[in-house]
């Protein structure tokens, strides 16, 4: 059974999606159309802008999910996804994937979702740290027993788990994570706490959105971040997907029922190869290739 896979923040780079702008009309027609409702030219910034400009969240996140989802549609006929599954923002890659939404819906949900983002992080002093090479209870602990708001928030494969809160917090908990064994407590160069309860403001303002946008019943079942089961039902994608933003990504839990669900080969379908690394950590025969 194929899998296919769709990466978040933090895989993009300048350039992409250029090469398949200039290589296919449909392409460059969808990436025209997200110009014009978007507000901007991202794909200035995309082919030719510099890392700083790319990493902003309001960029970022439309960038990935328009080099996914862009891609995958040039795919045509060679797009045959059993399951589909996507880390943080590649969620919305994903439903547009198995037909769940739309692309200029779930455009505009990305969107949206970015500048809620920018605005929470704004608000609020924060940061997300990796973890590597210790247990997941034992981080889970230490999170619960460390005074203000850390939570674990990416279950990213055994062995790294990153986790996002108040930077005292983080800071405090990275601290005693050290010495419970981890081998790195890596504080990250991102702009807040992704995936905890710091991001509720974002989440209200995107539950709005969510709910006044029309979910399909999808092609084949989306496996989601917050549930980590595969999920076919339209109400129940909707629900998951608001609660996306305050909930960690359990994306280990994800890769393992995929596998156990029959998954035989991962399509990794956008910028990077992060989630074939992941995928490759679980089981290091699985077939993994780029779209």
């Amino acid at each position: 059974m194929n899998a296919y896979v769709f990466p978040g923040q933090g895989s993009q780079f300048v350039g992409m999606g250029k090469e398949l702008y200039e290589s296919s009309e449909l392409a460059k027609e969808l990436f025209e159309k997200a110009n014009d409702i978007l507000g901007f030219r991202i794909t200035d910034i995309m082919f030719n802008g510099t890392d700083e400009e790319l990493k902003q969240t309001k960029v970022t996140q439309p960038a990935i999910f328009l080099h996914s989802v862009i891609l995958a549609k040039t795919m045509g006929d060679d797009f045959q996804p059993d399951m589909v599954a996507g880390h943080s923002l590649g969620e919305f890659s994903a439903l547009v994937a198995n037909g769940t939404l739309n692309f200029e819906d779930a455009l505009r949900l990305v969107a949206a979702r970015a500048m809620a983002m920018q605005k929470a992080c704004e608000a609020n002093p924060s940061t997300m740290a990796a973890i590597l090479n210790l247990d997941d209870d034992v981080i889970e602990t230490i999170c619960a027993e460390t005074e203000g708001v850390v939570v674990p928030a990416n279950y990213n494969c055994p062995g790294q788990l990153v986790i996002s809160g108040e930077v005292d917090a983080i800071n405090k908990a990275c601290e005693k994570l050290l010495e419970a064994g981890a081998k790195r407590a890596l504080v990250l160069p991102v702009g807040g706490a992704f995936h905890s309860p710091l991001m509720e403001p974002a989440r209200e303002e995107l539950q709005e959105a969510i709910q006044n946008t029309t979910f399909n019943t999808p092609t084949c079942p989306v496996y989601q971040n917050v549930t980590a089961s595969a999920v076919s039902d339209p109400e129940a994608i909707k629900a998951n997907l608001i609660a996306q933003l305050t909930a960690p990504v359990k994306w280990t839990q994800t890769m393992n029922q995929m596998l156990a669900d029959g998954a035989t080969k991962v399509v990794e379908v956008g910028p990077g190869k992060v989630l074939q690394g992941l995928f490759k950590k679980v089981n290091r025969e699985l077939e993994t290739l780029s779209a």
